[in-house]
C-alpha cells in the first residue's frame, strides 16, 4: 500500500443510502476496501432541525418547486468541514471533461455538492461552495448521479484503482481520441469475424491497427475532439489515407 494519502472525495447529499450503496460496489468499492480513494458519502440534513430535518422551502417571488435553503445547507456544510474545492452539481456549471477529471485527481481532494429540487439559494452558490460543475446540458432530478459520474471519472485516474495500469492510457479521451473497437472471444460469432490482425500475434501490427481505428472513429463520430487537439498529425493524416477514411494528398 502507498505511503501517500489517499484521494479525498466528500459527497454531499440528502439521499446518502442510495448513493453509499452504488459507491461501495465494483471497482470504487474495491478502491474503498484498500484505501485507495477516501470517498466520504455525507447527509446534507445533518444539521437540519428535527422533527421534519427539512433543506428546502418555496422560492422568493412563486414558481414551481422547492429550492435548498442557506441555512441548513450552510449548518451542514460546516459541521462536516468537506475537502476543498467544495463544487456544486450546476447546469451553469463549468463542463466536466476528462481533462477537469484529471485536474481534480492531481488536486488529490475535493468535494461535490449535489443540488435538488429547483436548485439551490444562489446565497450557497456565491459563498458557500468555490465553484461549479455540470456533466452536460440536460436536466435530472438532482446532482447525485452527476456526481457518481464525476467520482468514478476521477477514481479510475488513481494508481492501482484500475488493477491494469494500461487501462487508462489506451481509454477514449485519454489522448484525445476515441477509443478503437475491442473483441473477444469467439474468433467467429454468426458469421461476423474479428479483425484477423487482432489475431496475428504481431503487437505493431496491432498498436497500428488499434491507432487506425482510433483516428477513424474520432473522425468520423467526434471530429470536434480532432480540432480540439489541433487536427491531424502528417502521419495521423497519412494512415487514415492508406486505410482509406480520407483521400491521399495529392
Amino acid at each position: 500500500m502507498s505511503a501517500e494519502l489517499p484521494l479525498r472525495i466528500d459527497l454531499l447529499t440528502i439521499f446518502p443510502e442510495a448513493v453509499e450503496a452504488y459507491c461501495d460496489a465494483s471497482i470504487l468499492g474495491r478502491a474503498r476496501r484498500n484505501n485507495m480513494i477516501d470517498l466520504r458519502v455525507r447527509d446534507l440534513r445533518c444539521a437540519a432541525p428535527e422533527p421534519h430535518r427539512s433543506v428546502d422551502d418555496a422560492p422568493y417571488g412563486g414558481g414551481a418547486g422547492m429550492v435548498l435553503a442557506p441555512e441548513p445547507i450552510f449548518a451542514a456544510v460546516e459541521l462536516i468541514d468537506p475537502a476543498r474545492p467544495l463544487l456544486l452539481l450546476s447546469p451553469g456549471g463549468r463542463r466536466f471533461d476528462q481533462a477537469m477529471a484529471e485536474e481534480l485527481a492531481r488536486g488529490g481532494r475535493f468535494s461535490l455538492l449535489c443540488g435538488r429540487y429547483e436548485g439551490v439559494d444562489q446565497r450557497i452558490t456565491d459563498h458557500l461552495v468555490d465553484g461549479e460543475v455540470s456533466v452536460g446540458d440536460f436536466v435530472l432530478a438532482g446532482g447525485e448521479l452527476g456526481a457518481l459520474v464525476i467520482v468514478e471519472a476521477v477514481s479510475r485516474l488513481v494508481a492501482g484503482v484500475l488493477g491494469n495500469e494500461e487501462s487508462n492510457s489506451e481509454e477514449s479521451f485519454t489522448n484525445g481520441l476515441l477509443e478503437y473497437p475491442q473483441y473477444t472471444r469467439p474468433a467467429s460469432f454468426r458469421g461476423w469475424e474479428v479483425p484477423e490482425v487482432l489475431r496475428s500475434g504481431d503487437h505493431a501490427k496491432v498498436a497500428r491497427w488499434r491507432l487506425a481505428e482510433s483516428l477513424r472513429r474520432t473522425f468520423e463520430r467526434r471530429p470536434d475532439l480532432l480540432e480540439r487537439r489541433g487536427g491531424l498529425s502528417e502521419s495521423e493524416r497519412a494512415l487514415l489515407a492508406e486505410t482509406g477514411v480520407i483521400p491521399p494528398q495529392g
